[in-house]
């Protein structure tokens, strides 16, 4: 259920704001088109969000061709990164790609503008192609954690449509279903952008995995009733210390694990560590338009003039946290012993 693909030096996104109902691809031919799909959330989820960033830069790099100078044509793509960066500001997966984009620049040397745009181009591939293969390892290292015959709580889509392909938090349940398939699981609906409701029961059902969908406020209803025996779900930005952005309602659940002796487990890669920020508090948090509260498709649900408060993410401080499992391997508390170590 791949979300992103590049072909004959165009990008191709599946609108994510379209799905379940809907599959419709949108074809981004420049750097706007780009950024203002992952504005509008037509692809989201940290590590699709950066692999569509680093595409995007090599779409600037092919709009720049026609540049008379080496000058002209780095500049562009400087001004097509700041552009990309100003998108999403909590999802720090965004930062690595473009940061090893720009490396690139740095690294040009005697390289021609023609062998720039190819670079360029080879190394969103590769970001692309390498996140596909850490979820599939994070997968392999999170199975291992899940009882047998547990049914798994997820909140908000980290799953194949969240990434470059298999998924993070989801990946980990594909790959403990094809271990054991009396495996089963709950999605939280993940207001107000209802991405567990719209995606996740979406690629669960469509991989014949169990899944049922329950409203954001049953979940602990159905922890005390012992319905669960895990969490798993994905992150937008790690500190080193463990502290994890997800989004908005993961810190609640997260709370209602710990209360119900429930293990909470996030997954993620590596990439989605910032390993210069030494705690949540220091990560910032995306507001997003009121209309995703007072709205759902189009139809309105709140009174005209109420006063609303839509932050996207929500920080789960590190003693909720089980253990936070990465491409490397499980990090397991005290996270400012294991974490460190990831970026070895």
């Amino acid at each position: 259920m791949r979300p992103i693909f590049w072909e004959n030096q165009e990008l191709r996104l599946v609108d994510q704001t379209k799905l379940p109902t809907e599959y419709l691809e949108i074809t981004c031919k420049t750097v706007e088109e780009t950024a203002v799909a992952i504005e509008d959330m037509i692809v989201r989820g940290a590590p699709a969000i950066g692999i569509t960033a680093a595409y995007g830069v090599a779409l600037s790099g092919i709009e720049s061709a026609s540049c008379s100078n080496r000058e002209d044509f780095d500049q562009a793509i400087r001004l097509a990164i700041k552009r990309l960066a100003e998108t999403r500001p909590t999802a720090v997966n965004l930062f690595w790609a473009l940061n090893r984009m720009e490396a690139l620049m740095v690294k040009r040397g005697t390289l021609s503008t023609g062998e720039m745009i190819h670079a360029f181009e080879q190394e969103a591939i590769l970001i692309h192609e390498e996140d596909i293969a850490m979820c599939k390892t994070m997968g392999h290292f999170g199975a291992e954690l899940i009882p047998e015959g547990a049914t798994i709580l997820t909140h908000c889509n980290a799953g194949a449509l969240a990434t470059g392909d298999y998924g993070t938090a989801l990946g980990v349940i594909r790959a403990a279903f094809e271990k054991d398939p009396t495996i089963s699981v709950y999605a939280d609906e993940t207001r107000p952008y209802l991405q567990g409701a719209r995606l996740t029961a979406y690629e669960l059902h469509a991989d014949g995995i169990p899944v049922t969908l329950i409203t954001d406020n049953m979940a602990g209803h159905f922890m005390k009733i012992g319905r669960i025996q895990a969490v798993v779900v994905g992150a937008d930005r790690i500190a080193n210390n463990g502290d994890v952005a997800n989004k908005i309602g993961t810190y609640g659940v997260a709370v209602l694990a710990k209360e119900n002796g429930i293990p909470f487990y996030v997954a993620a890669p590596t990439s989605t560590v910032d390993f210069r920020m030494s705690s949540g508090e220091e990560i910032p948090i995306e507001q997003r338009d009121s209309r995703e509260v007072t709205h759902i498709r189009g139809i309105q649900i709140a009174p005209d003039g109420v006063r609303i408060e839509n932050p996207a993410f929500d920080v789960t401080p590190n003693r909720y946290i089980t253990g936070i499992i990465t491409e490397k391997g499980v990090a397991w508390p005290p996270y400012s012993e294991s974490i460190p170590v990831l970026e070895e």
